[in-house]
């Protein structure tokens, strides 16, 4: 299954609907690494409000999907993790450390905004 990624102003959003397997996180990162470049993106927001379970492949993932795309001048906000999933992390030692998270969509699209605003061009 392929995630679906939408464009919202200068960002990209990817809406990890259901638990992914390892090839599809790396789908994921491809395709955002792609898309970065030809919609010449300044944010992403990855939402994961839909899963129940990171776990440290995909926790991986998502810290090295962040680095590539900030490599090609976007920041990525990772949103909607369930209190569950972050509860779980902590336990085995996961973390996203140097990627900014937010409670939602809302709280994603504010992140890059004022990222922007303060930076005064790409993030």
């Amino acid at each position: 299954m392929r995630v679906p990624i939408l464009k919202q102003e200068n960002f990209l959003i990817a809406s990890v609907q259901s638990a992914l397997s390892d090839v599809e996180w790396e789908r994921l990162r491809d395709d955002l690494a792609d898309q970065v470049g030809r919609h010449r993106s300044y944010g992403v927001i990855v939402d994961i409000s839909a899963l129940d379970v990171l776990d440290s492949f995909a926790t991986r993932t998502l810290r090295s999907i962040a680095y590539i795309l900030s490599l090609r001048g976007a920041k990525t906000v990772v949103v909607g993790m369930q209190p569950d999933v972050a509860y779980s992390m902590v336990r085995l030692g996961l973390s996203l450390e140097h990627i900014e998270t937010g409670l939602d969509l809302e709280d994603g699209l504010m992140i890059l905004r004022e990222s922007l605003k303060g930076g005064a061009g790409p993030v």
